[in-house]
This record gives structure tokens, C-alpha cells and sequence, in this order.
């Protein structure tokens, strides 16, 4: 029996013009006188999926890395739920909708899971891969005594109502202007409104305008919106994303309140807030962009365990060469060459006041910063590298270069509207330097990170994932002394971040240069970061910044302050919330260990 594979041509990298059809012209099948790549209407390429080979040849030959071909698992014997045209992406499976649950969904960006919310949310009609269209009833057969069977049987009927969070809060703005609490109004089927913005303790945002939120602000204006409407069917693309860890949590126990009345569906990648979230988990895999593959149900924590493992052992499928493991323990300091001294400081601004302790920061080191929303982390970097100067004394005492260049990304991802039709490579190099894309060494960290082949992509064209990649490699290509990353792992899925790390190491190691990474991912902190800096006091009020210190110590005195505990999985090493009052949450906190 010939093996199952599906051709994925990405239609807006292919360039003809450049390539002159190279794919076309080394097919062995066309070259043996059939017709395997033809020319389509729009002059790009088509593969006939039923007479490739599977050789590769074309993917080797095609010089913009457009062209994909897989053999799909062996193990997949089901139809597609859904395919976007020939040649274009293809989903296979659908999670089970289940009342009185949260169900998660844990996988790499561009695997199905937007294609998921559409199809159960009622916005796309699945074809099974025919694109032609099918009928419902025809549809409906193939689930015939499935748990999807009624839920599609009630989206045929359109009599589903839903509810959904987008990913990319940052466009809000663009669509939407006024007051906060204007828009909040007109969604508040629940007449809540003041009463849920006060359990998030977001009273403050209901009376700003809309394009002076911040991105924490904006994530939880999105959130309220969605959470206010009566539906049958809720579904939050990554809602964790600009909110610090308490925010994290009470939001969490916002959206597990909706389960009890109607369908959730949940995109977080993270893990710990998805553990804390979720009641089940589906697992999505596949090769990103080509196609997706969705899991059977799994409880939580054998979902998250197993996505890690990256094999699961019930189909045996193997979707990633290497396990994800965490340390068991929190990473000792080892960074001994000082960059420089900074002494205590105040900084006075209007409404707010930041006082920060005195410290020290070595060469090579990664310092984590952790704390509430508007408390004045990035001001406190700011300061560090002179582009604020603070009130009593000077910030630099010892050591740092008389004029230092500070490489910052900023927590949102705005592009500047002649920034949003550039491509991804004149970007870069407005942004970097002209050098910036061709060094090798950037090179190599382009295409570790996924960015490569997107070079000739538009900015305005990139998903949330991209663009955070993108602005990425931005700052780490620009001229500088120190580098201040405000949220890298926002939305990132689980191994971008794992990446993102791993080249932050290389790159603070390599060039000794202090690095200083902002972000509310516990478990990205614990793997990033030598050392922490944990942040204090009243959000838009006051600051207080206290010196790098150990990572176990900065941990324990942070989750001490949000009275939460964290253990490690014994299987993998990550961290776990642990539920409110419970024995592992009451036990802990009688020893003093939080983390």
C-alpha cells in the first residue's frame, strides 16, 4: 500500500521568477513524462499528491524553502477534518468538546489549534479535505456515534453561540477606540461588569481610552469582553500573554467559571498556567504549517508530561527527536567577571516613585526580572544603561563603559504604519544595521528560530509568533553593552522559548554581555535565568527594585508576596502551581518553601 503524504507549497514565499520553476524541472516524474508539478492559474507551482513520490528532490531544489513533503504516520488512517485548498494545510482530528471542563490545547504554533477554534466556534465549515461543498449531513456521518457527533449536529443548525479572545491584543487598538468601559458595557450580557473588574482587580482600565492601555491592560479588556457574553462555546487564544502571575491566576479561575455552564477551549503555552487552567489536554502535532494532528483527550497533567516527552506511547507516535526536561532543582551562580556596580537610586515620576537597592552585574549573566505590571522594571534598566536619569546620585558607580548602548524590545509588538509593508529582512536591517541579516552567525540564530525563510514575507503578514521572533533577532543584532528582552516569551509556544533560551545563553556567554529578560513565564524565568531581580510594591504607584539574588531565594521571597507555591514535576522538572489549600500548597508554605 502506497504511503499516505501530502505536498504543502507556501504560496507566499514561492517565487517563480526567482526559482524559475527549478521544482518543476527536477520532478523524476515529470521528467518521465507525467505531469506530478504542473503550473497553476496563478503561476505557482501544484503537486499531485497521487503521483509524487516522495523523493524530496524539489524540496532540495526549491531555493526559497516553499515547497514540503511528508509522509504522514502510518497510524493515521482517518479522512482530514479539514484542508485549505491543494497544496495548503491540512488538520486531522478535532478535540472533544465537554461540559464541565476546561480542555487545553498544548502544541507548536501553526499545527491547527486557529483552525480548531474556527471550525468549533462555527466560523468554518470543515470539508474533509474535499473542496468541494460538502454537505452536512455527509459531514455529520463521519462522526456517527462519536461525543463530536451532537456538537456538530448543533453547529449545522448554526444555533451555537460563541465567544473568542483573540492571540494579538496589540491590533485592538486598530478597531476599536473610546472608553474601555463603553465597549465592556455593550458586551455585558451578564450585567458583571464592575464586579468582574474588580475580581481582577482592573478597575483602573474601565475608564481609560483604549489606545492608551498598556498590553497587560489590553489582555484583560479582551478577556473581560469575552468572559461578559452568555455563550455556548468560549474560546481564549493564549490569554496569559503581557499579564503578570497574579493576574495569570486570576484570570484562570475567571475562565474555569465559564466550564460550568458551557464549552471552554484554551490555548496557553504556559505550562504551569495551563496545568492551573485546564482540566484536559489536547496535544497537537504535526510539522507546523503543513499539517496538524490532534490527540485524544489526556488528563492534565499526563497531557502536558507527554507533549514533553514528545511520544505518545498509546499511538505510537514519536513528533520530536528529544525529550523537554526542566532541573529538579533551581541553578547555582557561577558568573564571576563584574561588568559593573550600580548604587541605590530613586526616580520620581508623575504619580509613580521607583526606589530601587544597590547591586552588582557580572559579564556572561542572565538576570531575570520578575514582579507586577507597572512597577517599574523597564524604567529600572532604562536608568542602568542612561537614557533616564534618576533623582539623588548617579546609578553607575563602577565599571560599565563611559557611553553605553542599550538593545531593548519593548513588551508590545506595534510596528510604525510604514514599518507594517516592509519585508522581514529590510526590517531587520533598517533596525540592525545593514550587516545584520548576512553575518553567519545571524544567519544560524534566523533559521533557529524560524525566521529564515520569512525574509521576503510583509511585517503586517506575521502571526504573534513571528513578529515576537522577529523583534527578537532585532535586538540581538543591534550594536550594544547590555540587552533588556521586556515579555520574549509572549506568544512563543513551549520549544520557541526553550530556543529563545538557548540562544540568549549562547549569545550572553559568547560576548559577555549582561542580559536582562522581563517576562511573567516561570518556567522560562527558571530555565533562562542565572540569577533574579524581584520587583515590589503598588502597580502605577510605587516601586521597589531589589539586588540580583540567587534564583531559589528570588523565587521563594516573589511567590511568598502572590501567597503562592510551586513544585517541581518529578517526571520532568517543571513547575507546578499547586492548587489553593491544598495539602502540597499547606505543607510548603508552613516550611517556607514557595519554590
Amino acid at each position: 500500500m502506497p504511503k499516505k503524504r501530502i505536498a504543502v507549497i507556501d504560496r507566499e514565499i514561492c517565487n517563480p521568477k526567482m526559482t524559475g520553476y527549478a521544482c518543476k524541472k527536477a520532478c523524476p516524474v515529470n521528467r518521465s513524462g507525467e505531469d506530478c508539478i504542473t503550473i497553476s492559474e496563478d503561476e505557482k507551482p501544484n503537486i499531485d499528491e497521487s503521483l509524487c513520490i516522495g523523493c524530496g528532490i524539489c524540496v532540495k531544489k526549491c531555493s526559497r524553502k516553499a515547497i514540503s513533503v511528508v509522509n504522514l504516520p502510518e497510524e493515521l488512517e482517518e479522512m482530514p477534518i479539514h484542508r485549505y485548498g491543494p497544496n495548503l494545510f491540512t488538520l486531522y482530528g478535532l478535540p472533544l468538546p465537554k461540559q464541565n471542563a476546561v480542555i487545553g490545547l498544548i502544541g507548536p504554533n501553526g499545527v491547527g489549534k486557529s483552525t480548531v477554534m474556527n471550525i468549533l466556534s462555527g466560523n468554518l465549515k470543515p470539508n474533509t479535505g474535499v473542496f468541494d461543498n460538502v454537505p452536512w449531513d455527509q459531514i455529520i456521518e463521519n462522526f456517527k456515534g462519536t461525543e463530536l457527533q451532537n456538537y456538530l449536529e448543533r453547529l449545522a443548525v448554526s444555533s451555537i453561540k460563541s465567544s473568542y479572545k483573540p492571540q494579538h491584543v496589540d491590533l485592538i487598538p486598530r478597531h476599536y477606540s473610546g472608553k474601555a468601559r463603553r465597549l465592556l458595557e455593550k458586551n455585558d450580557e451578564r450585567k458583571d461588569l464592575q464586579k468582574l473588574a474588580k475580581r481582577l482587580n482592573a478597575e483602573e482600565l474601565l475608564d481609560k481610552e483604549i489606545k492608551n492601555l498598556s498590553g497587560g491592560e489590553l489582555q484583560l479588556f479582551a478577556i473581560m469582553g469575552a468572559v461578559l457574553r452568555k455563550c455556548d462555546f468560549y474560546f481564549f487564544d493564549e490569554p496569559s500573554s503581557y499579564l503578570d502571575v497574579r493576574q495569570r491566576l486570576l484570570i484562570a479561575k475567571e475562565i474555569r467559571k465559564l466550564a460550568k455552564e458551557s464549552v471552554v477551549l484554551a490555548i496557553e503555552h504556559d505550562l504551569a498556567i495551563a496545568d492551573y487552567l485546564a482540566d484536559y489536554v489536547h496535544i497537537l502535532y504535526g510539522k507546523p504549517s503543513v499539517f496538524g494532528i490532534v490527540s485524544k483527550p489526556y488528563g492534565v497533567r499526563i497531557g502536558i508530561n507527554t507533549y514533553l516527552e514528545g511520544y505518545i506511547r498509546e499511538e505510537n507516535v514519536r513528533f520530536r527527536d528529544e525529550a523537554l526536561r526542566f532541573s529538579q532543582t533551581a541553578k547555582s551562580f557561577k558568573k564571576s567577571k563584574l561588568f559593573m556596580k550600580f548604587s541605590a537610586y530613586e526616580k520620581n515620576f508623575p504619580g509613580f516613585h521607583l526606589n530601587t537597592e544597590a547591586g552588582e552585574i557580572y559579564r556572561g549573566e542572565i538576570i531575570g526580572i520578575l514582579g507586577p505590571n507597572a512597577i517599574g522594571k523597564s524604567t529600572f534598566i532604562k536608568i542602568l544603561a542612561g537614557e533616564i536619569k534618576p533623582q539623588r546620585r548617579t546609578a553607575v558607580q563602577e565599571g560599565a563603559p563611559e557611553k553605553m548602548q542599550l538593545s531593548y524590545k519593548p513588551q508590545r509588538l506595534n510596528l510604525k504604519k510604514d514599518e507594517e509593508h516592509s519585508s522581514v529582512g529590510d526590517y531587520i536591517t533598517e533596525n540592525a544595521g545593514k550587516a545584520a541579516v548576512a553575518k553567519t552567525e545571524n544567519k544560524r540564530i534566523l533559521d533557529y528560530l524560524g525566521i529564515g525563510k520569512l525574509l521576503d514575507r510583509e511585517m503586517s503578514s506575521l502571526s504573534g509568533g513571528e513578529l515576537q521572533a522577529v523583534m527578537i533577532c532585532t535586538a540581538l543584532f543591534k550594536k550594544h553593552d547590555m540587552l533588556l528582552l521586556d515579555e520574549p516569551s509572549a506568544f512563543l509556544d513551549v520549544e520557541q522559548r526553550l530556543r529563545v533560551a538557548k540562544t540568549l545563553h549562547h549569545h550572553a556567554e559568547n560576548r559577555e554581555i549582561p542580559v536582562f529578560v522581563v517576562d511573567h513565564d516561570l518556567q522560562f524565568i527558571d530555565v533562562l535565568a542565572d540569577r533574579i531581580m524581584v520587583f515590589s510594591g503598588e502597580s502605577g504607584v510605587k516601586g521597589r527594585a531589589a539586588a540580583p539574588c540567587m534564583l531559589r531565594d528570588g523565587m521563594n521571597r516573589f511567590l511568598k508576596e502572590l501567597d503562592v507555591t510551586f513544585r517541581r514535576d518529578p517526571q520532568t522538572g517543571r513547575p507546578r502551581a499547586n492548587k489553593p489549600d491544598s495539602q502540597k500548597d499547606k505543607e510548603q508554605k508552613e516550611k517556607g518553601i514557595y519554590y
